[in-house]
């Protein structure tokens, strides 16, 4: 693991930043910098073609497709500046980190023609459509089915998880396109309209008030034949290529979340007294300790990819279960500090700007940041993998123990 970055990626990290300092509020950089909702509304209207004149919008892409063509190296330092200056840098996570660079890489040239400007510019929204309600972790058993009739893919089935099914234009979807297949052979993965009859969307509505989660089925809805990425069947594939992408170039920022969280957790011991305690100090040193693991984590996922050495998934499997099952129980030792005033919806606090992303309560149940982060926290020992499957990726190819035996059908 080498942390020490070329010349020319440390020149690169110069440029950007001195890009943000240039483009973003006055200041922004300051201590205690704020917003008021009027003034971060214009910030958000703005922000995102802003990103697109400076060509950061998907700079890994190839220059021909619109992209800077940046290396690995150069999207981490990119990654890294604007994690460093808490500034936005994605417009949509599903169209320019998953479906997007799988268009680019399985697409065909009329796929890229029609999908890779309107990901680049930001004016097509996507959802992601795998998970269903008897297929999440054993992905492969999905059942919805897709049917060619004519010059059109029917669809049948339902999927659930679906983030930002509500507001999406398209879903990149897995369907099961030829029963008589084995499980992983049968599949294929349609880029599919959600604006259309026969697709609903009913919102799951979380603990915190929050529905950004969402269960989709269709019934008889349609997509062009040529929609199929990668190939009629060969979806699996192409699949296990978009959650691939799903890491890549942030490994040395994702801890920063987690880091922030604790900054904040840590002014309110001190200001509740809860610091004092030596038992709280502790739990906190050892909480600190776990989120700078997952900094050097990062740093060898990256030196893996920069090298070669295909470490991929069994990194990806025990970076994912350490950061989540360290979040869950970080959560937990946060609403103990706060103590009784955890149990009351007091809105934003100490804790404002913790939490990533636009998860937001509703009006009428109004959670702090630390709230929204302890409900979702127990989610993600589930989505993008169960810490049990990931002990089975680790068991198996790191031990080389046994596989598990499959259930009796």
């Amino acid at each position: 693991m080498d942390l020490n970055y070329p010349a020319e990626a440390e020149s690169f990290r110069a440029e950007i930043r001195s890009w943000l300092e240039a483009n973003l509020p006055k200041g922004w950089f300051d201590d205690g910098f704020k917003m008021s909702d009027d003034e971060r509304a214009a910030f958000n209207a703005t922000w995102t073609e802003k990103l697109f004149e400076g060509g950061w919008i998907c700079a890994g892409w190839p220059k021909e497709y619109g992209g800077k063509g940046l290396n690995l190296l150069e999207q981490v330092v990119l990654n890294e500046e604007f994690a460093r200056a808490q500034a936005p840098l994605r417009a949509d996570f599903f169209g320019d980190t998953l479906v997007g660079p799988t268009i680019l890489q399985w697409g065909t040239e009329e796929q890229k023609k029609e999908f890779i400007p309107g990901i680049l510019q930001g004016k097509i929204a996507w959802c992601q459509g795998f998970s269903e309600p008897n297929s999440g972790s054993d992905l492969a058993s999905l059942k919805t089915e897709a049917v060619l009739d004519g010059d059109e893919w029917v669809i049948n089935g339902q999927k659930v998880w679906t983030t930002q099914a509500q507001v999406a234009d398209y879903v990149f979807l897995l369907c099961r396109t030829d029963k008589e297949a084995p499980q992983h052979a049968g599949i294929s993965y349609l880029l599919v309209p959600m604006q259309q009859p026969g697709v609903e969307v009913r919102p799951i509505v979380q603990p915190d008030g929050t529905a950004e989660f969402n269960e989709v089925f269709f019934t008889n809805a349609r997509c062009p034949k040529d929609n199929v990425v990668g190939g009629v069947n060969n979806g699996w594939k192409v699949a296990m290529t978009t959650l691939g992408f799903e890491r890549g170039s942030s490994a040395t920022t994702g801890y920063r979340r987690f880091l922030r969280e604790w900054d904040a957790v840590v002014k309110i011991a001190q200001k509740n007294g809860k610091s004092k305690n030596a038992l709280t100090r502790d739990a906190l040193i050892k909480a600190w300790s776990k989120v700078k693991i997952m900094e050097v984590n990062g740093y060898r996922s990256l030196t893996d990819a920069i090298y070669g050495t295909h470490n991929a998934a069994l990194l990806g499997a025990c970076n994912k279960m350490f950061w989540s099952e360290y979040h869950k129980g970080f959560m937990e030792l946060a609403l103990d500090i706060q103590g009784m005033d955890a149990q009351i919806l007091t809105g934003k606090g100490e804790s404002e700007g913790v939490l990533p992303g636009n998860r937001r309560g509703r009006a009428d149940y109004p959670v702090s940041d630390l709230q929204a982060s302890f409900f979702f926290s127990r989610s993600e020992t589930i989505w993008g993998g169960t810490s049990q499957i990931q002990r089975n990726i680790v068991s198996e190819r790191a031990l080389g123990l046994p596989k598990e035996p499959k259930a009796a059908k």
